[in-house]
């Protein structure tokens, strides 16, 4: 009969322990990816929807930038998600879209004003953008440090 005892085995001695500790990191990584890049996914989402959800869609403006940003938002977090090892460098434009969404209220309706509802629901969702977006890209820079180069 074999061993079925359950003491700890000492794996140092082992020819893939490299690789196998290597791939744990990788694994590890991709699922603190995986959850950020989904919650971008969802903050797009939220974002095209939110003159509707809000109750401003009576001002074309602020709607149709809404939607496009939001559009935006959701195409990169797909791309992220599914193309990461191409789309990583591009992390930095979810930044760059919430502070677009800070201050679009002010921009985008220069000539007649913004009311509360739409200023807070945009600087809310630009503030979880730019969080999300400086998350993505501080894995991005740790990721690109912890590879090897050859």
């Amino acid at each position: 009969m074999s061993d079925l005892s359950h003491t700890p085995t000492d794996i140092s001695g082992h020819p893939d322990v490299a690789e196998m500790r290597e791939r744990y990191a990788r694994v590890a990584g991709a699922r603190q990816t995986v959850a950020v890049d989904g919650l971008i996914l969802l903050t797009g989402l939220y974002t095209a929807i939110s003159p509707w959800v809000v109750h401003f869609h009576t001002q074309p403006g602020i709607t149709v930038n809404n939607l496009i940003v939001g559009i935006t938002m959701v195409v990169m977090a797909l791309g992220l998600t599914l193309a990461g090892e191409k789309m990583l460098r591009l992390s930095w434009t979810i930044v760059a879209m919430g502070i677009w969404m800070i201050i679009s209220p002010w921009v985008v309706t220069a000539g007649h004003g913004a009311p509360a509802g739409i200023i807070w629901n945009n600087c809310l969702i630009g503030g979880i953008a730019c969080v999300l977006g400086l998350a993505a890209t501080a894995m991005v820079r740790t990721a690109g440090r912890s590879t090897p180069t050859k």
